[in-house]
C-alpha cells in the first residue's frame, strides 16, 4: 500500500498524515455536537486549505478503498476462527472501530461474524473515539449484554484497553 501511495498518490501523503494527526487529536480533544469523523474531516480541511469533500474523497480512496485488495493478506486466521467458534455456540459479537469498517469487513470475508458494528464514520457510529467508552457501551446495549459480561479484544492498550476499562469490560490484547 505504501508503494501504491508513493507511486500514484504521493501528493496526498501530507493530507493523509494530517487526517491521521487529527484522529489522534480527537482522542484527547473530542468534538462538540458533531461526529468524530465529520470533525476530523473539517479540521483536516481547515489545516490544509482544502474542501471537506476533497478531504473525504482523498481519505476514502487511500484509507478505505485502495487498501481493500490487500486486507486478506493480513487476516488473523486464528482469531477469526476463535470468533467463529464462539458464535457457533451462541456467542454474540460486535466490532467497534474508530474508522469506517463495513467495507473492510466485507473485504476480509468476515462481516457475518459480527452481530453489531459500531464504527466512526458510519451510521450508528460512536459520539467519541476510544479511549472514551461510548462505542463499547453502544455495542453492548445493541447486543443486549451488560458491560461487565463483555470481553474487548483489541490491539491498542491505550485506546482499546482504556475504553474497555472505562466501560467496565474485560480486555484482551492481541
Amino acid at each position: 500500500m505504501l508503494s501504491e501511495l508513493s507511486l500514484f498518490g504521493a501528493w496526498n501523503a501530507p493530507i493523509l498524515r494530517k487526517f491521521r494527526h487529527e484522529h489522534e487529536r480527537l482522542r484527547i480533544d473530542p468534538p462538540n455536537g458533531s461526529t468524530p469523523y465529520t470533525t476530523q474531516l473539517e479540521r483536516t480541511a481547515t489545516a490544509t486549505g482544502r474542501s471537506v469533500s476533497e478531504i473525504e474523497r482523498i481519505t476514502t480512496r487511500w484509507m478505505i478503498e485502495r487498501p481493500l485488495k490487500w486486507l486478506k493478506l493480513f487476516r488473523r486466521e486464528t482469531l477469526i476462527a476463535e470468533i467463529a467458534a464462539y458464535r457457533a455456540v451462541g456467542g454474540r459479537t460486535a466490532l467497534v472501530s474508530d474508522y469506517p469498517a463495513a467495507q473492510k469487513l466485507q473485504a476480509l470475508g468476515c462481516a457475518e461474524l459480527f452481530d453489531v458494528v459500531v464504527a466512526n464514520g458510519e451510521a450508528n457510529g460512536p459520539p467519541h473515539l476510544k479511549p472514551k467508552p461510548d462505542g463499547y457501551l453502544r455495542a453492548a446495549q445493541l447486543l443486549g449484554v451488560s458491560p461487565e459480561k463483555c470481553l474487548v479484544i483489541g490491539d491498542r492498550p491505550d485506546a482499546d484497553g482504556g475504553a474497555a476499562k472505562a466501560a467496565n469490560m474485560d480486555f484482551f490484547l492481541v
